[in-house]
């Protein structure tokens, strides 16, 4: 039995299916195992890739909805002072 299809190090970070389906893959004959080994171990890792992916563009988003909201401040801030010069001027 290979380790690497029963191992459960990595189960936090993978989708309950794809567990089974190791588990299934791992309980099958050495030679179906071989067979089937290359195969799972790409859809683990593409999985993983997804999941970190997903992860960096969750804090992109994040960041930029942070961006967004200090350019908004700033903005107001840049037409208050805007106004507020404007006024200064017509009074004198």
């Amino acid at each position: 039995m290979n380790t690497r299809l029963s191992d459960e190090s990595d189960s936090a970070s993978l989708p309950r299916e794809v567990i089974d389906l190791g588990k299934k893959i791992a309980e099958l004959p050495p030679e179906l195992q071989s067979q089937l080994e290359v195969s799972y171990s790409r859809v683990v890792e593409s999985v993983k890739r997804r999941r970190r992916i997903l992860g960096l563009i969750q804090e992109a988003l994040a960041q930029l909805r942070l961006d967004v909201k200090y350019l908004m401040f700033d903005l107001d801030a840049t037409k208050k002072e805007r106004d507020e010069l404007k006024a200064r001027l017509e009074e004198t």
